[in-house]
């Protein structure tokens, strides 16, 4: 099942490993060529959390803080959770198509583990 989205503001749901209530972030899509290779550049911090899609791997070059980056598969599955500092080139993930950025230290507080399947909710604007 290939998901495309397009880019602007939406929800990332992240389910509990002990069946509690799930946690819902603010997320960023970016979907476009130019809204993913912009990404967190020029950025002093992230509110919540930006998802580049389709993508296998990142770098941090011209960041200016230290960032989470978590690998997903098609369908959403966690398959590696990482910290990288400013000035590193993260390496391809095998099976790897999206990747979710987010202020260093987010993830591990919204409890988001390798094996969670995570849910993209796209803000829709108001029909009008």
């Amino acid at each position: 099942m290939t998901r495309r989205w397009r880019d602007g503001p939406g929800s990332l749901v992240i389910p509990r490993d002990d069946g509690g209530t799930a946690v819902t972030v603010p997320l960023e899509i970016a979907a476009s060529y130019r809204a993913r290779t912009r990404g967190l550049l020029g950025r002093d911090t992230v509110e919540g959390a930006m998802l580049l899609s389709p993508a296998g791997s990142v770098h941090t070059f011209g960041m200016r803080f230290a960032i989470d980056v978590a690998y997903l598969d098609r369908r959403l599955t966690v398959r590696a959770v990482r910290t990288m500092v400013p000035g590193r080139l993260g390496l391809p993930r095998l099976r790897s198509r999206h990747v979710l950025e987010a202020a260093a230290g987010a993830m591990a507080g919204w409890g988001l583990r390798p094996g969670a399947r995570l849910t993209v909710e796209p803000v829709r604007p108001p029909q009008g």
